[in-house]
């Protein structure tokens, strides 16, 4: 059962949505290649607003992913694309369906 979760959000700088959007997108195969990382959704709530929910299963699991290739990816095109540095906030998961 997923336990702990991971929420980030970015906001895109002016005229950079569409690179932001295509960034998540592409990091769909880099969340696939994670056996632990339990489910991934990259989000948009409006044209400058995105981000990614993620749960694990364990705590390690949280703690390795914070330390992989995605936030690795971000950490490089982040300066470019994004208005500010993502918030990123560690989620305790108390009911699944």
């Amino acid at each position: 059962m997923v336990k702990y979760a991971l929420l980030a959000r970015v906001e895109a700088k002016a005229g950079k949505e569409a690179d932001v959007e295509r960034f998540l997108k592409s990091a769909l195969p880099l969340a696939q290649a994670e056996p632990a990382t339990r489910a991934w959704y990259a989000w948009k709530i409006d044209a400058k607003t995105f981000g990614i929910f993620d749960t694990f299963e364990t705590e390690d699991a949280r703690n390795a992913h914070l330390g992989g290739a995605i936030p690795a990816a971000l950490g490089q095109v982040g300066p470019d694309l994004l208005a500010a540095d993502p918030s990123i906030q560690l989620v305790d998961v108390i009911a699944v369906k």
